[in-house]
């Protein structure tokens, strides 16, 4: 018999120990005037057998708990902020170790949110009722009135006073909001994700306030109180999370929408106009899900809330069935300019109800696909409202950012591994940005894979089901969906299980680089391609958990699924799926083409056609100037026209071509696409300038990208063009807007929206002109001046606040000369009255004023040689007055922060930071602050110009985000921890914080300083086991810090033997055995191809990287012939010197590549068959002598040998070290016996070997290459005798350690030998003479075998075979 599936909600958080709560109610009495909340809630909960129940609760006044109406005990244990702390942070003296402390104080911070901290006993009178019931394995009774007889209510009686978070109060408004487990800050919960129950709600409020919450509105009761108070009366019968229960009160205005009777708009009444126009477009938003997913909304009703910008947390604050947001999205109907991001914004708010809310994420590691699936909703409201073409260029423009940012393992989606250590802050900030516009990207992919209507079936079935009443469940999980993707969406399993561990559970996006060449003989493309990732091989392979062998090698890179090629011809369009999207690095694919050139080949121009191939008659397609060249039928290609891959794409094609996509094109992505080549090349022609500006003025372009073509224009404007490009801005800009007749602006008409957009850009277009000098033109400035001197907006029925906003800010581009300096004054009087009109009658949200100050700041930064700054702040410091608005006080102390960088730098501008921080009451103002301070920490640099920040600043920062402000306000102690980490020249994500900083207190960082210094102390006596190949590798730090396990400089590796080395010969090959009587056979082929053109990119493939001997982790098969390999199967272990290395690298011809292969380390010790081998890649060209055998290999010996930036990065040549086998006293010696019976298995393998050997002589006698090694080798022979004569005794061994930015270094380690006494090192050197140095291949066999000789009980004898073969040179 099959046993019964798990029900999701039964591996619910341990800390519970089980328990499951089915029903809540809330009766909250709210005092507005006192801010207090006082009331009680009930909780329905499944107790466990061990009659504990937790739950969390935060800034909570705890009166009395009853469980089934009888006082039970508990405990609670609030918050503790750990500002006293500062005496135990004195010792943090630098960033390095604020960042350790601050991640320790972080992570200790979000681990303990996890736990609960009121706990009740339940158990009074439980036992016996449940003593005789069947229990199951999660300890829940398996009947029904088991259940029922396990259940108990618990009542517990409360009051919130002074709330800080979760709940807020300003004026005569309340709200909640929805951080990051902060439910609990006004009323007891288990406040997580997978927690799920119903609610009864009943607040109480003064009669003139109104309270919005979640489900639907029962009824109203009116008090006989004196004065009278109204209760409202809430039920959500839906099952949701604490999280996302929601309040708002006020003296709300209700507007219940035209369409939809379910809809409600709430707001204050000074905003009730804005509303009305702000949701005149809601129901189209509505419907269009609707009629897509083809059910009901999911909830009874829908409330839409806003709340003045200074209360909200965020721009928009999730609840089932509501959502809270700032009134800065409200418009009215004479602004343009916002329509579009308030129209996305609320669509996205909508679309999340649906998905997150209503169906939610089985796990954490589940988030994604929620999140992905509410974005693909957005995109079809977007393309069905707005247009097609503003879909497409929104998310080729987020494709791009993902591609840019997706380089580290905390942008992978689905790793459990990773969601658990981000502990859900993966949401906040740029990351989150990126990983939401990530999951958006996969989701769309998969619709491309599998069709629209397919998908849309696969959505139609999500959401159907969830609403099925016998399903207690209303997760979805991404192993859901995938099955659900093969049913429904009819996709190949195979393609699946390659998809989703490639997309979702790994970071990093395909990179793909194309050139082409035109086979007019064949009448063929030659599509070149070369593949690449936008991740580091290290983050790739931790991700997915696989060694670097079996994931880096060049037959494994890639993606599934196949990529298709667009080719234009002259007789059409045709589509080639042809590329694959794995595969090897390079590859070179053959694309028949359709159009018959020789057909075309005799056709010769009209009489009466233009220069430009034009004709009278029309517009003809297949001209024979749109051509690249007239041998090629192609008149442009393109990769992927229908974004089905999230990749990072560079195709290199003619001039002419991309000329050609840009005005024959017609998709938006097409033509971004050709403006970003066209704008980035090297060379400018007056083609390219002509074609941006005939897209610039084509009115029925996409308005979009006609603004790229005029920054494109601006950038193409130079001396060398005669300043084609910002004449011609000119040129559209007064045939639109100027009067012909006088040569002034006419006063502003704005009813053509596109048209309205492209000119306000253009004077910003106009100010990113630059001279040779690097300055704008005069002509520039004068241009600008004169249109802030005769802006006219009489008669217009819109607003020309952002009109001018985009003016002011085009002055703060200008760079000013020598010549345009003049008439800085008059712009500076221009804008001085535009803010004191601001003044006097406010913008739209404040925006003048806020261009202004930006504005201001960065003439003054630019000109602050001549301007005082100190007048500047003054102006602009009454700007944070606490009585101007929240953007315009924001925007004033992000402006006195960058002057104060400016003047004295970032330990200064960190110090107003945190003043203006703790002054600064809205928690969205702190968030700005926050973000505001990450970015000048990254303008200021590393950790290497921070060392000077000040231990005072640091501390402060570190309770800050320990301290109360940190803990209200969630985004704010995230970018906290980033600003910290930044400082110190770390990735500002919780991904791949080292676990060591984990175990560190804030209070103990003194302490922590002692245990470092003690495990340096102790390194040298240290040796880590070797990791089983199934640990992933976790994020390395930073290079610029050492791991607390690393190394010192000044300690010697403990994992290399220290051998002395008085003299050895500096042209000697050495190998150099790891004990006396037994040793691996070596084999080295060497291949010279001078056509090989780089091959670095394998050899980092198969290469470990070493942290000193210290954190090497076993990759199986991965290692290669040195003692980083698995100990069990080798005896011995091998060393090879640098003049081996050199020997090698110096046995060819210049100018010619080769290959070293180290491989077939195979034991005679063994039975085991091991096949490892070390690729490595040099340019012999660049090899001029032989090194010095004791001079470290520094990182000029990997430059000068032309090594790939990969080989450089990773250090290809880390593993080859001499063992650490034996360091801890251990024997590596074998046994008389088993010695004995090895010389025989090796004598008689010797025997088979001559036999062999002397066939093999017979059949080659006459084969003249044969001859010439035979030659070859007796020379050899007659070199070893002039060896022999010198003296034996010197060795010399070397080791390879990683420095400090993982360049490979060669190190060698003295030690004298005794031959009379057995030793771990023994060797025996060999000199290799190389006379021919022409061009011919080599291969070369050198193998190491022990045998009898003089000195030593068994010495290795070295073998060398040399096969020349002369190369057809074609």
């Amino acid at each position: 018999m099959a046993k019964p599936r798990k029900p999701k909600n039964d591996d619910a958080k341990p800390e519970n120990s089980g328990a499951l709560v089915r029903h809540q109610k809330l009766c909250l009495s709210i005092d507005i005037d006192r801010r207090r909340i006082y009331g009680h809630t009930e909780l329905e909960i499944a107790v466990p057998e061990i009659g504990i129940v937790g739950l969390h609760a935060e800034n909570l006044g705890i009166g009395s708990v009853l469980v089934d109406g009888e006082a039970a005990e508990f405990e609670y244990y609030p918050h503790q902020y750990h500002e006293e702390s500062e005496k135990g942070l004195s010792a943090v003296l630098t960033p390095s170790l604020a960042a350790d402390a601050a991640s320790s104080a972080y992570i200790t911070a979000l681990e303990r949110e996890l736990v609960p901290n009121l706990l009740i006993n339940c158990c009074k009178g439980f036992k016996n009722g449940s003593e005789q019931q069947p229990v199951t394995e999660n300890g829940f009774h398996s009947s029904t009135e088991a259940k029922q007889q396990n259940a108990r209510v618990i009542r517990i009686d409360y009051w919130v006073e002074k709330a800080e978070t979760g709940i807020h109060f300003k004026d005569n408004v309340l709200h909640t909001d929805n951080q990051i487990r902060r439910a609990r800050c006004w009323f007891p919960c288990i406040d997580d994700s997978s927690q799920r129950c119903c609610y009864d709600m009943e607040f109480t409020v003064a009669q003139n306030l109104v309270a919005v919450s979640n489900g639907n509105l029962k009824y109203q009761v009116l008090s006989k109180d004196d004065p009278p108070r109204k209760t409202y009366v809430y039920s959500l019968n839906v099952p949701v999370a604490a999280q996302w229960i929601s309040l708002a009160v006020a003296p709300f205005e209700i507007l219940p929408d035209h369409q939809f009777n379910l809809i409600s708009h709430i707001c204050l009444s000074s905003n009730m106009p804005k509303l009305r126009n702000t949701m005149e477009f809601f129901h189209s938003a509505f419907s269009c899900y609707k009629d897509y997913l083809l059910v009901d909304f999911p909830f009874e009703s829908y409330k839409q809330v806003f709340i003045e910008p200074e209360m909200a947390v965020s721009s928009v604050s999730l609840g089932a069935s509501m959502s809270i947001f700032s009134s800065q999205a409200l418009f009215d109907e004479k602004v343009i300019d916002q329509t579009i991001d308030t129209r996305i914004k609320l669509a996205y708010a909508l679309a999340r109800q649906w998905f997150g809310v209503y169906i939610t994420p089985e796990a954490p590691n589940d988030e994604w696909l929620l999140d992905g699936l509410a974005g693909f909703l957005t995109d079809y409201f977007i393309k069905k409202n707005l247009g097609n073409n503003e879909a497409r260029y929104r998310r080729y423009k987020a494709n791009c950012a993902v591609c840019k940012a997706d380089y580290s393992g905390a942008t992978a989606l689905s790793l459990s591994a990773s969601c658990k250590d981000l502990y859900g802050t993966q949401c906040i900030g740029l990351i989150g940005k990126i990983r939401s516009w990530k999951a958006v990207a996969i989701i769309q992919m998969l619709e491309k894979q599998m069709g629209p209507e397919s998908f849309r079936n696969i959505l139609q079935t999500i959401v159907s089901r969830a609403q099925d009443s016998t399903r207690t469940s209303r997760s979805l999980s991404t192993k859901e969906f995938r099955h659900l993707a093969n049913k429904v969406g009819n996709l190949e399993r195979p393609f699946l299980k390659d998809f989703f561990p490639r997309w979702v559970g790994s970071c990093g996006c395909p990179v793909l680089r194309m050139g082409f060449s035109y086979n007019k003989r064949k009448n063929m493309v030659e599509l070149a391609v070369l593949r690449g990732c936008t991740a580091s091989p290290d983050s790739g392979a931790s991700v997915l958990n696989i060694n670097a062998d079996s994931e880096n090698r060049d037959s494994d890179i890639g993606w599934p699924g196949m990529m298709s090629i667009r080719i234009y011809e002259l007789d059409g369009m045709y589509d080639h799926p042809i590329l694959p999207m794995a595969g090897d690095i390079w590859q070179l694919l053959e694309i028949q083409c359709h159009s018959k050139l020789a057909a075309r080949r005799f056709q010769k121009p009209k009489k009466g056609s233009k220069p430009d191939g034009s004709d009278d008659n029309g517009d003809v397609m297949p001209a024979l100037d749109m051509r690249s060249s007239s041998e090629s039928p192609l008149l442009w290609m393109r990769a992927d026209p229908e974004m089905e891959y999230l990749a990072e794409i560079h195709f290199n094609q003619p001039l002419q071509m991309w000329i050609n996509q840009l005005e024959k094109d017609k998709d938006v992505i097409a033509q971004a696409q050709a403006i970003a080549t066209l704008e980035a090349l090297p060379q400018l022609s007056f083609s390219v300038v002509n074609a941006l500006n005939s897209f610039l003025t084509d009115s029925k372009a996409f308005w979009r990208l006609r603004i790229e073509a005029a920054f494109a224009l601006a950038k193409t404007a130079s001396e060398e063009t005669d300043w084609a490009g910002l004449v011609h801005l000119v040129k559209f800009y007064k045939s639109r807007r100027f009067d012909a007749n006088i040569g002034l602006p006419k006063p502003n008409d704005f009813h053509d929206f596109p048209e309205y957009f492209v000119l306000e850009a253009i004077p910003h277009a106009v100010a990113m002109v630059r001279a040779a000098d690097k300055k704008s033109p005069r002509e520039a400035v004068e241009f600008i001046l004169q249109l802030l001197k005769y802006n006219d907006n009489n008669g217009n029925t819109y607003s020309d606040v952002f009109w001018l906003a985009a003016l002011v800010q085009s002055v703060g581009e200008l760079e000013f000369g020598q010549q345009s300096v003049l008439f800085l004054t008059s712009l500076l009087k221009r804008i001085d009255r535009l803010l004191q009109f601001d003044r006097l009658m406010p913008s739209h949200n404040g925006i003048l004023t806020v261009s202004c100050i930006r504005t201001l700041t960065q003439i003054a930064l630019k000109l602050s040689e001549f301007i005082p700054l100190d007048r500047v702040i003054e102006l602009i410091r009454p700007f944070r007055d606490f009585k101007t608005i929240w953007q315009v006080r924001i925007e004033a102390s992000r402006a006195l922060l960058d002057l104060e960088l400016h003047c004295k730098g970032i330990d200064a501008a960190l110090s107003l930071f945190i003043k203006y921080l703790e002054e600064e009451p809205s928690f969205r103002g702190q968030v700005k602050l926050g973000v505001h301070a990450m970015r000048l920490c990254q303008i200021s640099g590393g950790s290497d110009s921070n060392d000077n920040i000040k231990s005072e600043v640091l501390v402060s920062l570190l309770l800050l985000l320990d301290g109360r402000i940190g803990f209200n306000n969630v985004f704010l102690r995230h970018h906290l921890f980033c600003i910290i980490q930044i400082l110190a020249g770390r990735s500002p994500t919780l991904c791949g914080v080292p676990r060591e900083t984990r175990t560190l207190l804030m209070g103990d960082a003194e302490t922590s300083i002692e245990q470092k210094n003690m495990i340096s102390s102790l390194v040298p006596e240290m040796k880590l086991p070797d990791l089983p190949s199934d640990i992933p590798n976790h994020p390395e730090p930073p290079s610029n810090t050492r791991h607390p396990l690393e190394t010192p400089p000044d300690i010697p590796n403990p994992s290399h033997e220290v051998l002395a080395i008085p003299h050895a010969s500096k042209e000697a090959d050495t190998v150099s055995s790891g004990h006396e009587r037994k040793m691996p056979s070596i084999k080295i082929r060497v291949k010279q191809s001078a056509a090989t053109s780089r091959t670095e990119d394998a050899d980092n493939k198969t290469v470990e990287k070493s942290q000193g001997g210290q954190h090497e982790t076993d990759h199986g098969a991965s290692s290669s012939v040195s003692v980083d390999a698995p100990q069990r199967n080798f005896a011995g272990v091998v060393s090879i010197s640098n003049q081996n290395l050199e020997e090698v690298n110096s046995c060819h011809d210049h100018g010619s590549r080769m290959t070293a292969s180290i491989g077939s380390a195979k034991p005679a010790s063994d039975g085991d068959e091991i096949r490892k081998e070390l690729l490595c890649t040099a340019d012999s060209s660049k090899v001029s002598g032989q090194l010095q055998a004791d001079v470290p290999l520094s990182s000029s010996f990997i430059q000068d040998n032309n090594i790939d930036a990969y080989a450089q990065k990773f250090a290809s040549l880390q593993t080859l070290s001499i063992g650490r086998s034996g360091l801890d006293g251990g024997s590596l010696g074998l046994t008389d016996s088993s010695l004995h019976e090895k010389e025989k298995k090796k004598e008689k393998k010797k025997g088979k070997e001559k036999k062999r050997k002397r066939e093999d002589h017979k059949e080659r006698r006459d084969d003249p290459e044969y001859l010439e090694r035979k030659r070859l080798k007796k020379e050899k022979k007659q070199k070893e005798k002039e060896m022999a004569k010198l003296p034996s005794k010197e060795t010399n061994s070397s080791s390879v350690e990683p420095t400090k930015k993982g360049e490979p270094r060669m190190k060698s380690a003295p030690a004298l030998l005794n031959p009379n006494e057995p030793s771990a090192s023994d060797a025996v050197t060999k000199r290799v003479a190389n006379e021919r140095r022409g061009s011919d291949s080599m291969t070369k066999r050198v193998d190491v075998k022990p045998e009898a000789s003089e000195g030593t009980s068994a010495a290795p004898k070295i073998r060398i075979k040399i096969k020349n073969r002369t190369l057809n040179k074609s």
